[in-house]
């Protein structure tokens, strides 16, 4: 398995578009307040589902919204 570390934009896409509560995105994607506040914290990875949902409602890809750092190889 390779090790990694998943970060993510919500809270900055959230204040961008108009200061969307945590719970309004959860009902946009169909997840509890608590779950997006656990995703942008890092403390959960949403399903890819979830994850594409949540770049939908912000209109933008996927890439822009969560990132995947890997380690140096070797």
């Amino acid at each position: 398995m390779i090790e990694g570390t998943l970060t993510n934009r919500i809270r900055t896409l959230r204040f961008l578009h108009g200061e969307m509560s945590q719970s309004e995105l959860g009902q946009r994607i169909g997840v509890t307040r608590q779950t997006i506040a656990a995703i942008e914290t890092g403390k959960y990875s949403p399903s890819l589902e979830a994850a594409f949902r949540i770049a939908h409602v912000f209109g933008a890809d996927l890439q822009d919204v969560f990132q995947w750092t890997a380690p140096p190889v070797g």
